[in-house]
C-alpha cells in the first residue's frame, strides 16, 4: 500500500480519462485471466457454436461479457448461486443452469447445446465442477481451465476418441491488458464490484467466503 511504486513503462496501461482505478482495478487480474482465456477460444466460437461458463463471479462474469464481445456463440452459464446467474444473464447469457446435482446439470447442459459444448471455460476448478465440466463438452471440444483446487481426471481413452482439448490459463498478456481496457472505456465491459474501506477486509473476506459477494471486492484505502 506504498503511496509510490517504482515501475517501468510496459508495466502500467493508459487509462481513458472515463475510467477510475477504483472502478477498473480488478481488470488487471481477475478480468485480465477470463479476458485470456476467451480471446484465445476466439477462432472455435463461430456463429451457431455454444460456450458453456461455469461460474459468474469475479472472474466469469468477466468471462462472459467478454464472449458477448467477441464471438457470435450461444452462452449457457453454470451457477450454484442464483443471484450470480440473474447477473449473467443480464450481461448477455442465452441460458442459465442453477447447478446442484451434477447428473442433472450435465442432462441440462447437453439439452441446451444439443448435445455438449464447443468450448467450456471453467472459472471455478472445484468443488466437482472439474468433474462434470469436461463431460460437457462434445467431441473435439476444448476445456479452459481458469479456476483452481481440484484435479482433472480423464480416462485417456475418453481424450483420444473424443479428440478433446484440456487448456490451462494464467494470466494473460499486456496486449490482452490493453483490448480490455479498451472494450471497458467502450462500455462493453464493465465490472460489478463491493467497494470496502481497507479497514473493513475482514468483511470483504466474510463475505466471499459465504457467497454474498457478486462480482468482485475492492479494498480502497
Amino acid at each position: 500500500m506504498a503511496e509510490f511504486l517504482k515501475t517501468n513503462a510496459r508495466a502500467v496501461v493508459k487509462l481513458d480519462a472515463s475510467l477510475q482505478p477504483k472502478d477498473i482495478a480488478a481488470l488487471a487480474d481477475a478480468g485480465l485471466t477470463a479476458y485470456h482465456a476467451v480471446r484465445k477460444a476466439v477462432k472455435w466460437l463461430f456463429p451457431g457454436s455454444h460456450a458453456v461458463v461455469i461460474g459468474s463471479g469475479g472472474l466469469g462474469h468477466i468471462g462472459i461479457q467478454s464472449l458477448v464481445a467477441l464471438t457470435s456463440a450461444h452462452i449457457t452459464v453454470v451457477d450454484r448461486s442464483e443471484k450470480a446467474l440473474e447477473l449473467a444473464k443480464s450481461l448477455g447469457a442465452h441460458e442459465t443452469v442453477l447447478s446442484g446435482d451434477d447428473e442433472a446439470t450435465l442432462d441440462k447442459v447437453k439439452e441446451i447445446t444439443g448435445g455438449g459444448a464447443d468450448v467450456v471455460f471453467d472459472f471455478v476448478g472445484e468443488q466437482g465442477m472439474e468433474k462434470v465440466g469436461p463431460r460437457m463438452l462434445k467431441g473435439r471440444g476444448d476445456y479452459y481451465v481458469i479456476g483452481y483446487g481440484g484435479n482433472v481426471d480423464l480416462l485417456t481413452i475418453d481424450i483420444i476418441s473424443q479428440e478433446i482439448n484440456v487448456i490451462g490459463n494464467l494470466v494473460g498478456t499486456y496486449q490482452d491488458l490493453v483490448e480490455l481496457m479498451t472494450l471497458t472505456a467502450e462500455g462493453k465491459i464493465s465490472l460489478t464490484t463491493a467497494v470496502y474501506p481497507l479497514d473493513a477486509f475482514d468483511d470483504a473476506i466474510n463475505d466471499l467466503d459465504q457467497g454474498r459477494l457478486i462480482g468482485r471486492g475492492i479494498l480502497v484505502p
